[in-house]
């Protein structure tokens, strides 16, 4: 190992600085005098350089990936964990739904249960929701084969939407549910208690004159009631709601803001004539 002296190396340190300066002073005449040269020499240091600037550069693009979708992979976790519990509570209500199936179908083996025929149905699209001289009904176009009547109850895929007041040759006039001349007969699953729901014009019906002593409970389900013949009982219409003001509404399953396609069924029945049939009766036939 050479040691250098003490004075040699203090000439040394108070050389270094000059000439660093005059190496770039040197390197920018260089520069000036042949800018082809350092243009050459950029080139070759790019080149040179350009494997490690790729080699660290997949690593960093991977780090900016992981972290930009951090939060996205927080939210699928949690996403997970939500349905994995609702797939448990769905296996709860499957388990369930078997054992009263099972328990349904030993009952009605012994009570010798005849089941009632099915209801034919037809489907119809929704081409209008001009109300003519109702406030809340939708018109519906029929094939002209099809035969239909007043009367007929309409569903769509979630529930309880109105009834056909008026039948044309390739048309039907459907009364919505929430139609201020609509009465519809309703059965409180809960307290199997009976109310009457009564079309308001509005998004929502009320219930009125329900069973004296018998409270509509927040939430609780409502389902058409066979009273009067008019309706079959058990189709579902929605959920009791008490607006601020005190008033039981009914919160509808059917979707009536958005209805395309709804199912006309025909249940057969005929009960006591809608509102609608008293305010414009048909033609009687001469005797």
């Amino acid at each position: 190992m050479i040691r250098l002296s003490i004075p040699l190396r203090q000439a040394l340190s108070r050389l270094s600085l000059p000439l660093m300066i005059a190496a770039a002073f040197g390197t920018m005449l260089l520069g000036k005098a042949d800018t082809m040269l350092a243009e050459r020499a950029r080139i070759v240091l790019a080149d040179v350089l350009a494997p490690f600037y790729a080699a660290f550069a997949e690593p960093a693009r991977a780090v900016r990936g992981v972290v930009a979708e951090l939060p996205e992979l927080l939210v699928l976790r949690e996403e997970n964990a939500r349905l994995r519990e609702e797939n448990e509570r769905l296996r709860r209500w499957q388990a369930a739904a078997l054992a009263l199936e099972s328990e349904n179908a030993l009952l009605r083996r012994q009570l010798a249960y005849i089941p009632e025929r099915a209801p034919s149905y037809q489907t119809a699209r929704v081409v209008s929701d001009a109300g003519g001289v109702y406030a809340r009904a939708v018109l519906v176009a029929v094939p002209p084969d099809v035969t239909l009547r007043r009367g007929q109850i309409a569903l769509d895929e979630r529930g309880f939407v109105g009834r056909v007041t008026e039948v044309g040759n390739r048309s039907a006039r459907v009364l919505l549910a929430t139609d201020i001349n609509s009465r519809i007969p309703v059965t409180l699953e809960g307290s199997r208690a009976r109310a009457i729901m009564v079309g308001t014009n509005g998004p929502r019906p009320r219930l009125q004159h329900w069973t004296e002593g018998t409270r509509p409970a927040e939430g609780e389900r409502l389902v058409t009631s066979a009273e009067g013949v008019s309706f079959p009982a058990g189709l579902p219409v929605g959920v009791v709601h008490w607006s601020e003001s005190g008033v039981p509404e009914v919160e509808l399953f059917a979707r009536l803001t958005r209805l395309d396609v709804v199912r006309l069924f025909d249940f057969g029945l005929g009960g006591i004539l809608p509102p609608e049939a008293i305010a414009r009766p048909e033609p009687r036939s001469r005797r």
